[in-house]
């Protein structure tokens, strides 16, 4: 008799890149998976969770590098699904932080395909915490903002500009590229001493860390050789970075 197939999409959030972050539900999702199609984000060692027979496929996407595009993706994942049964989509972070993860479930459901979702530790909460540096901090910062740099025409996002008046720890992913850009948005803003990190595979043994005044960051991230994907971080919370006073030429700092 043939096996009864059971379409199913679960959307899981692999965190920021070093394996002993993800959860137990989402390694239990890949221990029952069918398929996985995972992105170019997540730490390969967690396919091991996964049965030798899973049909795993990467379908990932960097600046200017696509395997597939989000429709050919979406597509893609009814198509195993009806075929295969449990397809479990692996993504970077946590697949609701401008991982697109909704809109693959929506577009599941139109085909009556049973859905879920594991959240993931955010990079952009995840990465910074790790290095030293939280995202708030008592007399320092009461709120911060996450913000994805780029916009899909390749523009700075507007919302950099309305960030950058605030008082609040400036978040940016996918923004490297664009450093020059943010750090003329705060400069603007009076904001030319404010400190800054900018964190490159964060979690990971290779992380790199640059760490400097906004005026001064886009040179200090060239010396460094920092690339994509990075995290940066604006605010005064960067100073309470360990090496703070080190990194900035032993300035002096003081957390009201």
């Amino acid at each position: 008799m043939k096996k009864r197939i059971h379409p199913k999409l679960t959307v899981v959030g692999a965190g920021p890149g070093d394996p002993e972050l993800m959860t137990v539900k989402g390694i239990k999702a890949l221990g029952e998976a069918n398929v996985i199609l995972y992105d170019a984000l997540i730490n390969k060692k967690l396919l091991k969770y996964a049965p030798a027979n899973t049909l795993k496929i990467f379908v990932g996407k960097r600046k200017n590098k696509h395997e597939y595009k989000q429709e050919e993706i979406n597509a893609l994942i009814v198509e195993l699904a009806l075929k295969h049964g449990h397809v479990v989509r692996l993504k970077g972070g946590d697949p609701f932080v401008f991982g697109r993860g909704q809109e693959e479930i929506k577009y599941a459901e139109l085909f009556n395909i049973e859905t879920a979702y594991v959240p993931g530790i955010s990079s952009a909460i995840g990465v910074p915490g790790l290095a030293g540096i939280p995202v708030t901090y008592r007399g320092a910062s009461e709120s911060f903002w996450v913000i994805t740099a780029t916009t899909k025409k390749g523009q700075l996002s507007k919302d950099v500009f309305t960030a950058a008046k605030s008082n609040a720890t400036v978040i940016l992913l996918m923004g490297v590229h664009k450093l020059n850009e943010i750090a003329d948005v705060f400069m603007e803003e009076g904001k030319s001493s404010t400190p800054v990190a900018v964190i490159q595979n964060g979690s990971l043994p290779s992380e790199k860390i640059a760490i400097a005044s906004v005026k001064n960051i886009v040179k200090e991230v060239k010396e460094q050789n920092i690339q994509a994907p990075a995290i940066i971080v604006i605010g005064e919370v960067v100073k309470t970075h360990k090496y703070y006073s080190v990194l900035t030429n032993n300035l002096q700092y003081q957390l009201n």
